[in-house]
């Protein structure tokens, strides 16, 4: 197991250093811990352990169990922020983050995101060959990094990477959906009809994930109480901004809360000291991924009324086709009445009774037969315009 501290591989605290933490059983999992200080191990604990150090419940902690199903969840406690958003897991409190399964293809940009929004200033800086001290390009702006607690920056990383996450998705389903529906009204057929199914079971599911996120992040805007309880940094400082008590330590490097108090709770005291109850800063984070993720929604919206639309003009087009074949259908059963018409006459004429009429009346046959042949070609020409 080993860390990274300034840029640098670092080698963590061997088992019998740390407690026992790094035993396996008792359900055991990968994690990685990174602190505002820079550092990050990457640790393999059980539940208990993680409990003990974020002091969460065990049910808080159930909903980062992959093995069930739980709805994209942000819950605010007292010492930590549990963060279950897809396949985001994560435990974030006002000094360290804690990541589920790094190592997992969908949480490695996660990772890689915090490495680079995380790090301290003074942490910006590499040394070259020669000794001297080379500073790092970031792509982000240190000087708003410092004017955000700790927790609100690791949860702008989350946010932002769900969002990006199902957009992505729902681009691609995009891009996929509109040359089925296209192909299905050019030509309707079981293959098109088959490929649309799925594409629409596809697009319910990505649906119901992005409603979820969507409905977390509304539940929390409608809350000012949820949303003071994200604030662990102005918690921290107005409950013990010196004291050590309440805070396990995992590993001798890591800090206490009276020796490392972020920058940014720190830059809290004027809020702590102004108004507890003051949720703005919070507010317009959530607002901006609210909107994002609600355009997410929209566009799911908007191709599930297209392929709505679609289908209804398939319904009609199989309605046309329906109402033509019994048409058809009804014209040819006219034309079997009218034949077995002349079969009647036939076997009435052809019947070996004498009678009177008869005889001496040969035109009579011909007259009938001349008769029913307008009659019936009357009939059927009404019956067909």
């Amino acid at each position: 197991m080993v860390g990274r501290e300034g840029g640098y591989v670092v080698p963590a605290d061997p088992p019998n250093a740390v407690g026992g933490l790094m035993k396996k059983g008792g359900g055991s999992r990968s994690w990685i811990l990174m602190e505002n200080s820079g550092k990050e191990v990457v640790l393999d604990v059980d539940k208990y352990a993680i409990m003990h150090r974020v002091q969460i419940h065990a049910r808080d902690l159930r909903i980062l169990d992959p093995l069930l199903s739980y709805p994209s969840t942000i819950l605010g406690r007292e010492r930590a922020i549990v963060l279950n958003l897809e396949h985001i897991k994560a435990i974030i409190t006002s000094e360290e983050v804690l990541l589920r399964d790094p190592h997992d293809d969908n949480v490695v940009p996660v990772v890689e995101d915090l490495r680079r929004r995380l790090r301290p200033v003074n942490g910006n800086q590499e040394v070259n060959g020669d000794g001297k001290e080379m500073a790092l390009h970031n792509d982000v702006d240190t000087g708003e990094e410092d004017d955000s607690p700790f927790e609100f920056r690791a949860l702008e990383v989350a946010l932002e990477a769900i969002c990006s996450y199902l957009s992505a998705r729902t681009i691609e389903l995009e891009t996929a959906v509109y040359p089925a529906l296209d192909m299905l009204t050019s030509k309707i057929s079981s293959r098109n009809l088959d490929r649309v199914r799925k594409l629409k079971s596809q697009m319910t599911r990505l649906t119901a994930r992005v409603q979820k996120v969507r409905d977390e992040l509304e539940q929390l805007l409608d809350d000012d109480d949820d949303m003071a309880d994200l604030y662990l940094s102005r918690k921290l400082v107005s409950a013990s901004p010196v004291s050590g008590s309440g805070a396990a330590s995992w590993f001798i490097a890591s800090p206490t809360i009276g020796s490392k108090i972020s920058k940014a709770s720190r830059a809290s005291i004027a809020t702590v000291r102004g108004d507890e109850n003051d949720v703005e800063e919070l507010e317009m984070l959530l607002e901006a991924y609210f909107m994002q993720i609600d355009g997410t929604f929209n566009k799911l919206t908007t191709l599930r009324e297209y392929i709505d639309n679609t289908e209804d003009y398939i319904n009609i087009q199989l309605d046309n086709h329906r109402n033509q074949l019994i048409q058809l259908e009804l014209f040819l059963s006219a034309g079997t009445v009218c034949l077995s018409i002349y079969s009647l006459i036939a076997g009435i004429f052809g019947m070996n009774i004498p009678y009177t009429w008869n005889s001496d009346h040969g035109f009579m046959f011909k007259w009938v037969i001349t008769e029913h042949l307008i009659a019936n070609c009357l009939f059927g020409y009404q019956i067909y315009f």
